[in-house]
């Protein structure tokens, strides 16, 4: 019986194994080091924030990994051997495949700073982080201030994390101004207003220099590099991005570049292995996305991808739109197709931006300044349907026809006041058009591409 081994046991690796298991009785072995079972990485913050247990991250029941016939080792892989087909363990064993799939996810970056790795140092991406959160940032007794370095999506959910547990937050961010090189520029001010009305001492434009030690080997302060300011803390969060968590590959035979280069097939240089999820790297990337997605959804498409590769049905890795979806501590955030911030944005990109007057909401859409052809909306307090703007970009709208039937893509629910009105009015003072909106139609909802 063909065995096949999935290092990493993310979203990518078990997304893999369970829809080969629907197609075939392959023997499958699942590795980790990280923990025994599956987990939520996107609910960890909420186990700190006291909204749910560790095992209510688990989607699986412990049972079910028998009965579908997975085999779950716990153990760290030091060596792949691919000529033999071995993976070499920390702990000295070994174990055989005829299929290898490496999925085994990101790292935080570190970047050098001196007291990077003393206690009290941490990400905010595995289980092991949460621990260590618990162990240093308890309450605001232990933790009397904390520092987060990185202003990404993981540093502001950091920063909810101690917040809500009342613990000072100081938000250290290069840029000058929160997330501008994804977001545009009215939405990345608004978040910056956003975070310091949560009484959250944002720094931006402002890097770190070094972490001291107290004498236990412990964090006890940081020093700004611009001004060699001194703030005394007691938990340092790194969260300037991740990296693929690669390391234990560097002498194996397999082809890297910051993660493992894969063809779209995700298939590797080497016959029989393959890569998936956060640490794989596509030789030419697909559209306007990355070569490397860390990215939830993106790993599972992997895994359901590769699965009909491994079990006969060779069959392309096709992401689709691009879209995604995160909170900026109370507002929710959405985003489909292309909508640039003030890196690498195309010349005939421009943008038609809307925001509430008193409230925390507001949309940016993107369109061809020549042909006007919808590439991509932001929405910050409007829930819009997915399907609805995946169809719009299919269809190659002009943003003429979004905006009248924008409507449709509404998907707050009944008693939530609605602002397309308000959106429409704004968007024909601006460009002098005279456009109506259409309403709310169920027919043109549910209808396909």
């Amino acid at each position: 019986m063909e065995h096949i081994v999935i290092i990493g046991n993310g979203i990518s690796g078990v997304t893999l194994a369970r829809h080969i298991r629907k197609l075939s009785d392959k023997k499958i072995t699942i590795v980790s080091a990280e923990t025994d079972y599956f987990f939520s990485r996107t609910a960890l913050m909420y186990v700190y924030m006291g909204h749910m247990k560790f095992e209510h991250t688990q989607p699986y029941e412990n049972w079910f990994w028998k009965k579908n016939r997975i085999e779950l080792k716990k153990g760290y892989v030091k060596q792949v051997e691919t000529e033999t087909k071995t993976l070499h363990f920390a702990e000295g064993d070994t174990l055989q495949y005829d299929k290898l799939i490496i999925a085994t996810g990101s790292k935080p970056n570190k970047f050098g700073w001196p007291g990077q790795d003393l206690n009290g140092v941490i990400g905010m991406y595995h289980k092991q982080d949460l621990e260590q959160l618990e162990k240093y940032a308890p309450n605001k007794e232990v933790c009397k201030r904390a520092v987060i370095v990185g202003g990404g999506l993981i540093g502001i959910e950091l920063a909810e994390m101690l917040n809500s547990r009342k613990i000072p937050v100081t938000f250290l961010v290069r840029e000058n101004s929160f997330w501008n090189g994804v977001l545009p520029e009215g939405e990345s001010k608004m978040i910056n207003d956003h975070i310091k009305n949560h009484h959250i001492d944002l720094r931006l434009s402002t890097n770190l220099k070094e972490i001291k030690s107290d004498d236990n080997g412990h964090v006890k302060s940081i020093i700004i590099e611009e001004t060699g300011e001194e703030i005394p803390c007691n938990v340092v969060g790194l969260t300037a991005g991740v990296t693929p968590n690669i390391d234990f590959l560097k002498d194996s035979d397999i082809e890297l570049g910051r993660g493992v280069k894969v063809n779209r097939f995700l298939e590797t240089n080497i016959a029989d292995v393959y890569a998936i999820g956060d640490c794989a790297e596509q030789h030419e990337a697909i559209g306007n996305r990355r070569p490397i997605e860390a990215v939830w959804y993106t790993g599972r498409m992997m895994g359901e991808t590769l699965a009909q590769t491994i079990c006969g049905n060779k069959t392309p890795y096709k992401p689709g739109h691009w879209f995604n979806s995160a909170k900026f501590l109370d507002i929710e955030y959405q985003t489909y197709g292309w909508v640039f911030g003030e890196r690498g944005r195309p010349e005939y990109e421009h943008h038609f931006h809307w925001k509430h007057a008193k409230e925390n909401i507001c949309i940016t859409v993107a369109f061809h300044k020549d042909t006007k052809e919808f590439l991509g909306i932001n929405t910050f307090g409007i829930r819009m349907r997915h399907e609805i703007f995946d169809k719009w970009l299919t269809e190659k709208r002009d943003v003429d026809y979004v905006m009248s039937y924008l409507k449709d893509a509404n998907f707050d629910p009944e008693f939530f006041k609605t602002y397309e009105n308000d959106i429409l009015t704004q968007y024909n003072n601006t460009f002098n058009t005279n456009l109506t909106a259409h309403k709310k139609s169920w027919k043109r909802i549910f209808s396909k591409v």
